[in-house]
């Protein structure tokens, strides 16, 4: 008998008339924080639980659920502590693209396997190369890309057909959150947007799709959208945080198009940017859709708004490397340092350009299948020379997203920007030199919390629309491109963009030879 419910727990809660806050609870791919906010956008509470990233087989990227279900009670049970205000609901976001087989009793069979995960690399290409494989991604909004969970599904029937047939459902991590408080196994309209598996245009599993990854529709959890509010946490949740059994629960959202929400870019023609460990470029549209080239993704945050836009794989983690690689001698948390190192460096690096493909890339290639490269290199380049390109190179690769934006259909009006990187003032300039356009940085928000919080806050009734994000959001600075710079990288991205096509048959000759070479070396993540 399986010991938890569909939809049936799903309904419309009355408008919350009585003040209090409204926890945002955000599931990341290292961390979970559950930030507490007011109406007014103020934050009144944080707390932060980590937990590991298991790398077992090379391209394997998971995680133990029940690790970070311990770390979501415990970042919302901390944050109730500390407030005097009543918690009026909690609203969920997480990390898009998990994967996680239950069996009949909601139990995982399987790890989570995150976006980062990309053992179904040769799956992702199989399909991407099918004569139905751009159809698809424009129906479904998701690149043909093993950070999806179609191709981790068809992975499992080939490599694990015993673990596959014992797979009562599939589900995402947050759907697994939120099967363990509340009791209810459902989806959000946004987290499976990003899944492979739903038409963004008919907002129904995909019959394709479905049939591609040799499971039905009833294995998939209930489709809900994203404002669904469950009415009762489980008894044990409760007493786990905290907060009384009848809180209401927000299903929430994916973390990419809530970034959107939480910068307050919300409206056509505001892009928003975020480069954490990844990074992503995302303008939210009315209509779902994506450019005939497949060069972005398209999901939802509302049944109104969608985002459209790229991430890549390879943000501050670039930077990461540049330190452990090129400067060891900086120590280990010596980010200050090796911008300072870099600032030495003229605009373009001396003629250096560095593809960052350390852990391959995501947009708009969508392809497992690159590796970093410096091209261009002299006796004259120093190491300040090299870690500025790497900096250069990531955001040369988001300029890259931007075209493909633009390419949708998409009006570029204005970009908001957010991250670890926005604490850096030459990150900050080299951004707006590189996309050519004034970039506003808010005020320290915890971008996908705060858009959880405010999704919340409309679905409970708090405020009348999300429409308020833009004008809750402070703008902290606005950097405008230096014209000489802007020139420079203008001159530069043709070079860059063409490099990738040009190395492709290299990249795949080390995919074949690269089993056969020994390393002698160890990953400095």
């Amino acid at each position: 008998m399986r010991s938890f419910m569909f939809s049936e727990g799903v309904t419309v809660v009355p408008a919350v008339t009585l003040p209090g806050v409204v926890i945002g609870v955000d599931i990341g791919t290292t961390s979970t924080k559950a930030v507490a906010y007011d109406t007014d956008g103020r934050q009144l509470g944080s707390h932060l639980a980590g937990y590991p990233m298991d790398n077992p087989q090379p391209g394997y990227a998971e995680q133990d659920p029940q690790q970070i279900l311990d770390a979501v009670l415990r970042s919302i049970s901390i944050v109730v502590a500390e407030l005097v205000q009543p918690v009026v609901g909690l609203s969920f976001s997480s990390a898009m693209h998990s994967l996680i087989g239950l069996d009949p009793d909601g139990n995982p069979l399987t790890p989570s396997l995150t976006w980062a995960d990309s053992r179904s690399t040769r799956q992702a290409e199989r399909l991407r190369a099918a004569p139905s494989g751009l159809a698809l991604h424009r129906r479904t909004g998701t690149p043909m890309h093993p950070m999806s969970p179609l191709p981790k599904l068809l992975w499992f029937a080939e490599q694990e057909p015993k673990v596959f047939q014992r797979v009562s459902h599939w589900v995402g991590i947050k759907d697994w959150v939120l099967l363990r408080l509340c009791g209810t196994l459902v989806t959000d309209h946004s987290v499976a947007s990003a899944t492979g598996l739903l038409d963004i245009h008919t907002l129904e599993w995909d019959d394709e799709a479905l049939r591609i990854a040799g499971i039905t529709g009833e294995q998939l959890p209930q489709l809900v959208a994203t404002t669904a509010v469950l009415p009762n946490l489980t008894a044990q949740s409760a007493a786990q945080t905290g907060l009384p059994e009848r809180t209401p629960v927000v299903v929430g959202a994916g973390d990419g198009p809530l970034a959107n929400l939480g910068l307050g870019a919300v409206h056509p023609g505001m892009v928003a940017c975020s480069i954490g460990t990844s990074g992503a470029m995302r303008v939210m549209v009315e209509r779902p859709g994506v450019d005939p080239l497949g060069g972005v993704f398209c999901y939802a945050l509302t049944e109104q708004r969608w985002a459209v836009g790229g991430a890549i794989n390879n943000g501050g983690i670039v930077l990461k490397w540049a330190g452990a690689a090129l400067a060891p001698d900086l120590g280990e948390h010596a980010e200050e340092e090796l911008v300072a190192l870099a600032a030495r460096a003229p605009v373009g690096s001396g003629g250096l350009i560095m593809l960052p493909y350390l852990h391959s890339e995501r947009a708009p290639h969508w392809s497992a299948l690159p590796r970093g490269a410096y091209v261009g290199l002299t006796h004259a380049h120093r190491r300040e020379h090299l870690v500025r390109a790497a900096l250069e190179g990531v955001c040369q690769q988001l300029a890259l997203v931007l075209s493909s934006v633009r390419a949708a259909g998409n009006e570029v009006r204005e970009v908001r920007a957010g991250g670890g990187f926005a604490r850096s003032g030459l990150w900050r300039q080299m951004l707006a030199d590189v996309l050519g356009l004034p970039v506003s940085f808010p005020a320290a928000h915890d971008g996908s919390s705060f858009g959880a919080a405010l999704l919340g806050m409309e679905a409970l009734g708090l405020i009348p629309s999300i429409d308020v994000a833009a004008d809750l959001v402070r703008i902290e600075e606005t950097v405008r491109p230096d014209p000489a710079a802007a020139a420079t990288y203008a001159a530069l991205l043709p070079l860059f963009a063409e490099l990738y096509d040009a190395l492709t048959p290299t990249f795949a000759s080390i995919r074949r030879m690269a089993p056969g070479l020994p390393t002698g070396l160890e990953s400095p993540a």
